[in-house]
């Protein structure tokens, strides 16, 4: 079943329903403890001998905590619940902690902090279960000091990692506002369905790495919250059901044909990298259509690539009357890629209107179009009513403030509402680049991307990206799909990298290598 992203209402609707279909409350808090607890344990390489600090809240939240440290404490981890905010007198979740012997001590009765200061400073791991998706209000005066301490120590202890249940204390779980003093995760274990505001920012960017853990839902209620909740979390399960399927009786026409048309004098390496996405994501033929000069240096490098040698301007972009010879041409082909290093001018302009714009015999394909190509497409008068209805725009925050004409700072406020109300006014699907990226398709269906990764800040990545969601066009995905298959393989392979090489250095072409891996592992997640 699909993960979906929630507001506090909706999951609180869920839990209601659990009740009334036989699972309390009290069950799923239990199961939720439980599996925070093995995957802190699983983090820390263990639990015995471990040093846990455990930041306790007054509700729901701190009762999953409490739970948590029971478990970590039974299987030998020293763990110390540090009460931020009282908990009710008759609190069994405390009694059974104290039961195994975990340590409590209460912030009320700690002058200065200075024994959280200490706590902080010999432990191995905190958990971060003080405020979780209940009502969102600023932090008061104790729990905001023990945030900023939280973040004060983290910061000069780079070998101590945070860990937030449900989302970090003080973001919002249904806007993503956060009061600026909100404890920093490392990683937020999501409860069942992550909360809005942890895939929306700024809220996102307090919450780290998201995994989303089961919480012994009934099967009904997941499967109403699957199909009445609009918003996808993309997993690797929900990826997995995309894929193209490989007959053994396959050959290289089965799995398509995509043209690309990319590059320019400038930016030739752009070209490249879209044309061995396209190849990595499985496309049985790529032909890359670029400039003279392009294609005298890519022909050397992309063996196998069949080429197109287009007339270029004198500044080495492709010149407008190119648009006649792709059209000729353009029966022979399943997919369409336009835009990667193509320039941006008047006559890449007029390239890009005679090509997709122009008269009842513009091209009919599933066409993706990023980077200059979106550039140039925003010059076009009214394009947005000549564009045919089989394209994927791949725009960054910045490339989606020339098509919009919002600023940048706006739409990444509200980067679900700005690309679903644009995905829906436009009529195509839309995938709005960034942390977290956003799909949306012109029918109201919405996804979000679980990736959040500096390595990706690299020139070129983008790049890569187009010539994946092309080649996955050429072999038959539907628009939404193929841009939110090919986003999460782009955002699985970009992860593995960083796991190996570390945030800084990545270029785009690390990428490439292993997206057939990827794609074996999901196919046989074994």
């Amino acid at each position: 079943m699909a993960v979906k992203v929630v507001t506090v209402a909706e999951m609180q609707a869920l839990e209601a329903a659990s009740e009334a279909a036989g699972v309390s409350t009290d069950t799923l808090m239990e199961n939720a403890g439980l599996a925070c607890a093995r995957r802190v344990r699983q983090r820390m390489g263990g639990a015995a001998g471990r040093r846990v600090v455990v930041l306790v809240g007054p509700g729901n939240n701190g009762a999953d905590g409490l739970v948590l440290a029971r478990h970590l404490s039974r299987w030998g981890a020293d763990v110390c619940c540090y009460v931020v905010r009282g908990r009710p007198t008759d609190d069994a979740k405390m009694t059974d902690a104290l039961a195994y012997g975990v340590a409590v001590a209460d912030a009320s009765e700690d002058h200065g902090l200075a024994s959280l200061g200490t706590l902080l400073g010999r432990c191995d791991m905190v958990v971060d279960a003080i405020l979780g998706a209940g009502r969102y209000r600023p932090l008061e005066a104790l729990v905001a000091d023990v945030a900023s301490l939280v973040n004060r120590v983290r910061s000069g202890r780079s070998d101590l990692p945070v860990v937030a249940v449900d989302l970090p204390t003080g973001v919002n779980p249904d806007t993503g506002v956060a009061d600026p003093r909100s404890i920093v995760a490392d990683e937020t274990l999501a409860l069942c369905h992550p909360k809005y505001g942890i895939a929306n920012f700024p809220g996102a960017g307090y919450a780290g790495q998201i995994n989303v853990l089961g919480i012994g839902l009934p099967r009904q209620v997941s499967a109403s919250a699957d199909a009445d909740l609009p918003i996808e979390w993309m997993t690797p399960e929900s990826a997995r059901t995309l894929l193209p399927s490989r007959p053994l009786t396959s050959h290289k026409g089965t799995f398509g044909h995509l043209l690309i048309v990319a590059g320019s004098r400038n930016f030739v390496g752009a070209a490249s990298l879209a044309a061995r996405g396209a190849h990595r994501a499985g496309a049985g033929l790529v032909t890359l259509a670029a400039p003279e000069s392009v294609y005298r240096i890519a022909a050397s490098r992309l063996t196998e690539t069949i080429h197109l040698p287009l007339p270029e301007d004198t500044d080495g972009r492709i010149d407008p009357s190119a648009a006649a010879i792709i059209r000729e041409r353009i029966g022979n082909y399943s997919a369409l890629a336009v835009g990667c290093g193509l320039g941006w001018s008047s006559g890449t302009t007029s390239l890009i209107e005679r090509l997709l714009l122009d008269g009842e015999d513009a091209p009919d394909l599933p066409t993706v179009i990023d980077a200059d190509g979106l550039n140039n497409l925003s010059g076009c008068p009214d394009w947005q009513d000549r564009l045919g209805a089989n394209a994927v725009l791949t725009p960054h925050p910045g490339e989606m403030a020339t098509l919009t004409g919002m600023p940048t700072a706006r739409i990444q406020a509200d980067r679900l509402d700005v690309a679903s109300q644009s995905a829906a006014t436009w009529r195509q699907t839309l995938l709005l680049k960034g942390a977290h990226s956003i799909v949306a398709s012109p029918g109201g269906q919405r996804c979000v991307l679980p990736f959040a990764n500096p390595a990706l800040a690299a020139g070129g990545t983008g790049d890569v990206l187009t010539g994946i969601i092309g080649g996955l066009l050429a072999q038959g995905l539907a628009p939404y799909d193929a841009a939110r298959l090919g986003g999460f393989l782009h955002g699985a392979a970009a992860d593995q990298v960083r796991s190996e090489y570390g945030d800084a250095g990545v270029v785009a072409s690390d990428l490439l290598d292993l997206l057939p891996a990827m794609i074996a592992g999901l196919r046989s997640p074994e």
